[in-house]
């Protein structure tokens, strides 16, 4: 039995905080985990940038509501979902991402969440658990299940490598010279065809 275990910015939907820095004009809040590993020390700049320009939640969801899915993305899911098992594991915040869960056909999701002041103001945010990826991982190996992985960033390599197989898709010149023994995929035909190999 496997559990498709698939990262969502980067890989089925555009990133968010990108989105977000051209909307609004800060280009500094164009840094992601492809540029930062530590997410704990980026959520907290990130967090540090809204408050000093005096943004909030409610401009990030207007953001949020403009941006569909990669071209491909539903129909890659639904393929995948007709045969096996698939989740998708994210950094991201339920605030965040319920609009494009709508628009992928509302798959499972695992994610954290944010504290947020009545004043709409993010004053936090609340991760389900430490290491979240490689523990939701792990857990699925606990109850019988064969993993594979498939992520973009810094933080997609434990999970990635911690499974049966594991891939990076539309990741960074970088990430993937760094990690040369990763299998790295670039169309959603490319990585079907990645994944259904995997599992025979």
């Amino acid at each position: 039995m496997y559990m498709i275990c698939l990262d969502l910015e980067g890989v089925l939907v555009p990133e968010i905080w990108i989105a977000f820095s051209e909307a609004s004009g800060i280009p500094e809040l164009k840094r992601t985990t492809r540029d930062e590993p530590d997410y704990d020390k980026l959520m907290r700049w990130r967090l540090g940038i809204l408050k000093e320009h005096g943004l909030g939640l409610r401009e990030i969801q207007d953001t949020i509501a403009k941006i569909d899915p990669l071209p491909g993305a539903k129909e890659f899911l639904d393929e995948l979902r007709s045969f096996t098992q698939a989740v998708i594991i994210s950094d991201t915040f339920t605030e965040f991402a319920s609009p494009l869960m709508k628009k992928l056909g509302w798959p499972t999701l695992l994610c954290n969440s944010l504290e947020v002041a009545e004043s709409g103001e993010i004053t936090g945010f609340k991760m389900r658990i430490a290491d979240s990826k490689l523990s939701t991982v792990r857990a699925f190996q606990s109850i019988g299940y064969e993993t594979i992985a498939i992520g973009d960033s810094y933080n997609d390599l434990a999970m990635i490598r911690a499974g049966k197989s594991g891939f990076l898709f539309r990741s960074t010149d970088k990430i993937k010279a760094d990690y040369p023994e990763l299998p790295a995929f670039e169309t959603y035909e490319e990585l079907m065809a990645g994944i259904r190999g995997a599992m025979k």
